[in-house]
């Protein structure tokens, strides 16, 4: 590895550690210009030198370059909170992240980045850091660590650091164990809420909500943040995540979470993440039961907001809904159509800088989690920072993540809902049929249109997120869901002489709701949960297509997902590129129940050349494996359909049920996959 790589790397280990502090074991030196060590260190710049220098293995030196006046940065304190939320923090950050990009070569980065890192906010900087080293093409071979391995106390029970500091200071690295993360920390059983904890505080669907986020940030550079359907892709992500939460309520017989579409009601859900916000060395706060929302003024936060100013913002988003055009800022009215409406709703909604128009539309999203984020202390009357609805990284562990998402999917759907049904000319696939179709464990003798979930016990490094602590690996073990590994398979009819090319979309949907009431077409599409998304080349006559559930789409697998980027505690043993933004592979099945849980499982073949985009990809290239929620790097989002098809849409007044709709195209089918729970724990081999 070279050394502006190895250099990266120490600038992503250990955060808070300065940067001249031997990394890896101490066989790694950072070695800085006495102008680049901060104020306090430089009168004592040869000692350090010669105490952390001398002993290790390998030294990067750093060469004085002309840097950025990073004067602007001071808006975000360097020992303050950082909250991409936050208009103005976020400011700071694009402004950071163009600084970084605009270095002519990784080596000039590297030194702007190493004089910044030990000045500026560590969040603020880690963040603006990995969103250049994503970003640049020339950094391409930097791996680039989650934030479980920089912040760990953001993911796990803070009681477990006392435990995993003994364990590594005490113990030889090859005799230690590692310290149990308990399953449920945040509350007991008694609050229903509690029986969703493993999925909002799974350490995996964090890291993927904070990583998306990094591929797509809000602010920077306009070739960074103008990605292909970028709006759409925010919609539909989010989209997914509420059904995927509200699946998972079904499986625990509770109903779907309410949309928060009143922000004057008092919100009855309490949560008390009991985490600690890595910035501040202090718990995120809690929100007691049936608190009210109010305006937020703290000014040193950059957070002034009222109810009324989000109530106007969302007032004149629905406007444009209702009359099918946006206006920009020069007055222009910008067409809502099918093809590009819900893309120009999105970065209006969540405020990007490819909103049309920023004055007018505001900045509805982002303030709302600001308002939820500072509920129980809105004008810095008792000096608390943000609660976790206010950080990217801790913003899914809460209950109100999923209402207030849920009322912002509500206020696409009035978008989507005006958007006639399609037609059966967009739905078919001439000379294309599905002769049959199942799904099936892939290991024993499995029944068919069965699926298993179960509990899994897991082991994750945290030992690069441990400041002034043990070196090598020190390990937590935490319990999640997790399914057996499954395959489709599905016949196909291919009636034509030629070859044909499609795109087999896959969709997981629950035919009951928690009281056991069965959903209508028109309702079920709100649960509609992608399982995959793949091209197939049909010969003539019959195909036989497997594949398997590790190939989805959508997911990402465990080593990219836990793994340490540097695998053995030393750069340079073995380069491995961290692209981890995916849903995690663990999560791809809902729960179910243990008496089986029945599921529509929908699979369709859509005619290729309907489908194409300009520029093919390879899916087993590039970390283009997860493209259905984070796209392609540098590419065309790789379907030219709206994401969701066919399910985007309302279904015509004859399609009331799945069955209904299914029957009246043979490139479609139906089968009742039933997902069944055991609860019982199995450790990852």
């Amino acid at each position: 590895m070279s050394d502006f790589e190895t250099g990266f790397l120490c600038l992503m280990t250990r955060p808070t550690e300065p940067l001249f502090y031997p990394k890896y074991n101490g066989e790694v030196y950072m070695d800085l210009p006495t102008e680049y060590l901060p104020e306090r260190y430089q009168r004592v710049a040869d000692s350090i030198k010669t105490n952390h220098g001398s002993a290790a293995k390998r030294q990067v030196s750093i060469k004085a370059v002309e840097l950025p006046n990073f004067d602007y940065c001071a808006r975000v304190p360097r020992h303050g909170e950082f909250n991409l939320f936050n208009p103005a923090q976020r400011h700071v950050a694009g402004q950071l992240v163009t600084d970084l990009l605009s270095q002519p070569d990784p080596q000039t980065m590297l030194s702007v980045a190493a004089y910044a890192r030990d000045r500026l906010n560590p969040t603020l900087f880690q963040y603006a850091l990995a969103v250049a080293l994503l970003h640049r093409q020339d950094t391409g071979t930097v791996p680039v660590p989650s934030f479980l391995e920089m912040f760990p106390t953001r993911f796990v029970d803070p009681t477990l650091f006392p435990k995993l500091l003994e364990e590594g200071f005490i113990v030889q690295q090859s005799e230690r164990v590692a310290i149990e993360v308990p399953p449920s920390f945040s509350a007991s059983e008694t609050d229903p809420e509690q029986r969703l904890a493993y999925y909002r505080e799974d350490i995996g669907v964090n890291l993927h909500h904070w990583h998306w986020h990094l591929v797509y940030p809000q602010e920077g550079p306009l070739q960074v943040v103008n990605k292909d359907r970028r709006g759409e892709l925010f919609y539909y992500m989010h989209r997914q995540i509420v059904a995927r939460y509200n699946v998972e309520r079904f499986c625990n017989l509770l109903p779907p979470a309410k949309p928060l579409k009143n922000l004057r009601e008092p919100i009855p859900e309490a949560y008390f993440p009991k985490l600690l916000n890595s910035a501040l060395n202090r718990t995120y706060p809690g929100r007691a039961a049936n608190m009210i929302l109010s305006h937020v003024n703290r000014p040193e936060d950059d957070a002034v907001a009222t109810i009324l100013e989000l109530e106007s913002s969302l007032g004149k988003i629905k406007e444009a809904i209702q009359s099918g055009f946006a206006l920009s800022a020069d007055g222009t009215r910008i067409p809502l159509d099918a093809k590009k409406g819900i893309d120009i709703l999105g970065n209006i909604m969540e405020n990007s800088i490819l909103s049309v128009n920023v004055p007018y539309y505001g900045n509805y999203h982002s303030l709302g989690h600001v308002l939820i984020g500072y509920i129980h202390d809105p004008d810095n009357l008792y000096l608390e920072g943000h609660g976790v609805m206010g950080d990217f990284t801790t913003a899914m562990r809460d209950p109100t993540f999923y209402r207030f998402h849920g009322h912002v999917d509500d206020v696409f759907d009035l978008h989507k809902q005006k958007l006639p049904p399609y037609k059966a000319n967009e739905l078919s696939f001439p000379g294309v049929s599905i002769s049959d179709a199942t799904v099936q464990i892939t290991s024993g003798k499995a029944a068919r249109n069965r699926l298993l979930t179960f509990w899994q016990r897991t082991q994750v490094d945290l030992g690069t997120g441990l400041d002034f602590g043990p070196q090598g690996n020190v390990l937590a073990t935490f319990t999640h869901i997790q399914h057996a590994p499954f395959a489709y398979q599905i016949m196909v009819q291919n009636e034509s002489a030629e070859q044909k090319k499609g795109t087999v979309r896959i969709f997981l949907a629950p035919i009951y709701d928690a009281h056991g009431e069965q959903l209508l077409l028109s309702q079920q599409r709100r649960y509609m949960l992608e399982m995959d998304k793949f091209v197939v080349n049909l010969h003539p006559g019959e195909n036989r297509i497997i594949r398997r559930s590790d190939q989805s789409s959508v997911t990402i697998p465990y080593e990219r997902t836990f793994r340490r980027v540097d695998a053995s505690n030393m750069p340079g043993t073995e380069q491995f590129r961290f692209c981890n933004c995916g849903w995690p592979d663990h999560m791809l099945l809902p729960k179910g129940r243990p008496d089986g849980q029945p599921f529509d499982l929908f699979i369709m073949i859509s005619d290729y050349k309907h489908d194409k985009v300009a520029s093919g990809f390879n899916e087993k290239e590039n970390c283009n494996d997860s493209h259905s929620y984070c796209g392609l790097r540098d590419q065309l989002y790789p379907d030219r359909r709206a994401m969701g098809f066919p399910f985007d849409r309302l279904p015509t007044s004859e399609d009331h049920l799945m069955k209904d709709f299914v029957a009246r195209f043979p490139n479609m089918s139906r089968i009742v996959a039933e997902v069944m729970f055991t609860n019982t724990i199995i450790s990852r081999t």
